[in-house]
């Protein structure tokens, strides 16, 4: 458990990118589901989230949350699909 513990821990500080290698932000915090006999990651808390690419939200230095579903590798950085350029620019459209 320990182990996992120093895993997770690590993440947090992490640059974030989309498989398009646009930048999203940094790893602030990591969301933990502890339910049945184990525990898993649900989330990334991300902060100092890049701003040209979230233009027109409202986040007030809270930063977003990425499902950890969305995640598709971690190394020296974590690279998100490239859903989070969709969900990002969604609200500029829209306008």
């Amino acid at each position: 458990m320990e182990s996992e513990i120093a895993e997770i821990n690590a993440l947090i500080g992490r640059e974030v990118y989309s498989k398009n290698g646009i930048s999203v932000g940094e790893v602030a915090d990591v969301q933990i589901s502890i339910e049945g006999e184990g525990s898993h990651v649900n989330g990334l808390n991300i902060m100092d989230v890049n701003e040209e690419l979230f233009k027109g939200w409202d986040l007030n230095g809270k930063g977003i949350k990425v499902p950890y579903r969305w995640v598709r590798s971690v190394g020296d950085i974590i690279i998100v699909n490239d859903i989070i350029e969709k969900v990002a620019s969604k609200d500029q459209t829209d306008e």
